[in-house]
């Protein structure tokens, strides 16, 4: 069989549960539209619970439209850019929502950056409006951009009044620099409190018309891995679609019924869609975490009886090994899912022996909307990412040569599917070079290394930008940190290429060592383990130790920032 064709048949649909079809049919409307068709069976329904402040879909919905109106009123319109700049909480959800409905797209901002970053993102979207926590204010008073409008909220504002002290708690780190707005600041013209537009103005009368298929609902932007980060364009139908995508396959969670752990962030692409958006659309009830304190989700857990839970692999690192883990019913939640960042074997073997349940991983990018595989939830492959979801056609190239490679092959993931993004936000150039004709369908050019085997399960290798060149030699950082990973005293690891003119590079591992480890084991220590499980040409040949390793806004080690800090020297 051609190799083009065996992508074309889609193995992995054998796979499939009988009750997971091969394609969803979805009506294209807006996510206002959707929202509000959710709405109204269930308006006494809990929808968001803020450490123990309860939100129910009636209330939601009443606070979305009414700032809606107060957008539209300080003259949003439709097309426009509207920044958000906030933790997880009940106000980036009723803004997120209230913009749309409104006719605008959001871009979200995250509260981590710095008053640089915070500018280039605002200038390069063109947002003129924005939102912000009080103690974030003073990072978008440093940017110098020009705004129409500022709109300031406090983390208190929904916090029980028993639980007022705890938003500064929940914040300190995050604001130890900034300083909150004074009330002279605060009388500036453009610059508001988010309390009183909910307070002063009436429920918007009717929302904006959008075309879902051709208006941004959001401009998310990536994590400049290979230059400045850049505004990924994704419409009202891509996140709706992809919505319904991911939750076809998995039809035994039930519409209304579920109770979602949140305190993945809300800004990032994962958070957004595959969490907020396909609970609050479901009808299920979000309970929303500002920052990840593990006794508190720990907690919260038992206390609502939560059946689905979202992590990246760091979280399982932790929670493998917390304290009060044991005291979750674990055989309780439908759905435990990780994403963003491979899950080491390992992990998965110690979660698994820990709670007695499995964890379902998957794969994304912000491109896609963003989830594209996903393990089947009764056949799941350990190291595996998974198979398409429904709609989603995959395949692997050779990235120089653009054919498609065998089974077993190394080569670049591909996508089609209408969860693909539009392009990139005013880079046509970069959107062209992302896009691959090869006959009648478009594909989508991830960067990501992976292979497939016989059955179409996927497997990641490594971002093409992360491939070590050594004496002519393909290396895989990701296949060096598995290795390094399953040495019983190492806690984290990085693994990157220095530049060097005569072999290409040189192979560096970071590492970080469990704390009873530390000064014990040498660096010959670590590279003898190697030896004995890699090629000779694998094999680090340098080894730093480190107290802990950069990481990205989802808990990835950061390879990017360690080559940074190579130049840097």
């Amino acid at each position: 069989m051609e190799t083009k064709t065996l992508y074309i048949q889609k193995p992995w649909l054998e796979f499939y549960p009988p009750e997971v079809p091969s394609t969803v049919d979805i009506n294209s409307m807006s996510i206002p539209e959707a929202f509000d068709q959710t709405v109204k069976d269930i308006e006494n329904k809990t929808a968001i619970v803020f450490y123990g402040k309860k939100i129910t879909y009636r209330e939601l919905k009443e606070q979305i439209d009414k700032f809606a109106a107060a957008l539209v009123t300080m003259g949003l319109q439709k097309g426009d850019l509207f920044a958000l700049y906030l933790t997880n909480s009940p106000q980036f959800i009723i803004a997120y929502f209230a913009a749309l409905k409104a006719g605008a797209a959001v871009t979200p901002i995250s509260p981590l950056y710095t008053s640089v970053e915070v500018k280039y993102q605002l200038e390069n979207s063109g947002a003129k409006n924005i939102i912000c926590l009080d103690i974030l204010y003073d990072n978008v008073e440093k940017t110098g951009v020009e705004l129409d409008n500022v709109i300031i909220t406090n983390i208190g504002e929904y916090l029980p009044p028993l639980k007022k002290m705890l938003g500064k708690s929940l914040l300190r780190k995050l604001a130890s620099e900034l300083e909150i707005p004074t009330p002279k600041i605060l009388k500036r013209k453009g610059v508001h409190q988010f309390q009183d537009l909910i307070k002063n103005n009436a429920p918007i009368s009717a929302a904006v018309e959008i075309d879902p298929e051709q208006n941004l609902a959001t401009l998310p932007y990536t994590g400049g891995t290979t230059g400045p980060p850049k505004g990924v364009m994704l419409t009202h139908y891509n996140l709706l679609v992809n919505e319904a995508m991911v939750r076809s396959y998995f039809p035994f969670l039930g519409s209304g019924e579920e109770v979602v752990i949140c305190f993945m962030p809300l800004y990032h692409i994962y958070g957004q869609v595959v969490i907020m958006l396909d609970s609050l659309l479901q009808g299920n009830m979000l309970v929303v975490f500002t920052t990840p304190d593990f006794d508190d989700i720990l907690y919260s857990i038992e206390m609502y009886q939560a059946t689905i839970f979202y992590g990246v692999p760091t979280v399982f690192e932790v929670l493998k090994e917390h304290e009060k883990t044991d005291r979750v019913s674990w055989e309780r939640f439908k759905l435990i899912v990780c994403a963003a960042d491979t899950l080491h074997e390992t992990t998965v073997q110690e979660w698994e022996n820990r709670t007695g349940t499995s964890i379902i991983e998957g794969y994304g990018m912000s491109e896609l909307s963003p989830a594209c595989h996903m393990n089947p939830a009764g056949r799941p492959k350990v190291t595996s990412f998974g198979i398409p979801i429904p709609n989603v056609s995959a395949a692997v190239i050779d990235p120089d040569t653009l054919e498609f490679v065998s089974p077993g092959q190394t080569g670049e993931l591909i996508i089609n599917g209408p969860n693909v993004m539009k392009g990139y936000w005013h880079k046509e150039e970069e959107t062209k070079k992302s896009f691959l004709d090869i006959g009648d369908k478009t594909w989508f050019r991830t960067g990501d290394l992976v292979k497939m085997d016989e059955e179409g399960y996927f497997y990641f290798y490594d971002r093409s930008k992360d491939l070590i060149k050594y004496k002519g030699y393909s290396v895989f950082a990701r296949e060096i940190e598995d290795v390094l990973y399953n040495h019983p005293q190492v806690k984290a690891a990085g693994v990157i290429g220095v530049p060097e003119p005569k072999v290409g590079h040189i192979i560096k591992a970071n590492v970080v060592l469990q704390s009873e480890a530390r000064g014990k084991i040498s660096e010959e220590e670590i590279k003898e383990y190697c030896k004995e499980r890699l090629a000779e040409y694998k094999v680090p040949k340098i080894v730093e130790f480190r107290g802990e390793l950069p990481k990205t806004d989802v808990g990835k080690v950061s390879r990017r920032e360690l080559r940074e800090e190579l130049e840097d020297e």
